[in-house]
């Protein structure tokens, strides 16, 4: 099953995150098949950027974002565009 997480980049202490599309049985920081966004939580307010159509296109194939990318998501207003199946 494919997942849209997080993949952590960045020094110790000083990190920020790719939100990344990949399988989900592996590791956190394995090898992923396409970024599409950033998260860096040390800047005030955090930043959070998405490439939408990215996004919407791997959420309507059928990956499922973990917790916090899908609330990242529904801030942004992406998961409104994606349109579920009756």
């Amino acid at each position: 099953m494919l997942r849209m997480r997080l993949h952590r980049v960045g020094k110790n202490k000083q990190p920020s995150y790719r939100i990344v599309v990949i399988d989900g049985r592996k590791p956190r920081d394995s090898q992923y098949l396409e970024q599409v966004g950033f998260y860096n939580p040390r800047q005030d307010p955090p930043l959070v950027t998405f490439e939408e159509e990215k996004a919407v296109s791997w959420l309507q194939k059928g990956a499922k974002p973990s917790l916090a990318v899908e609330q990242m998501l529904k801030r942004l207003g992406v998961l409104e565009k994606v349109k579920k199946p009756a």
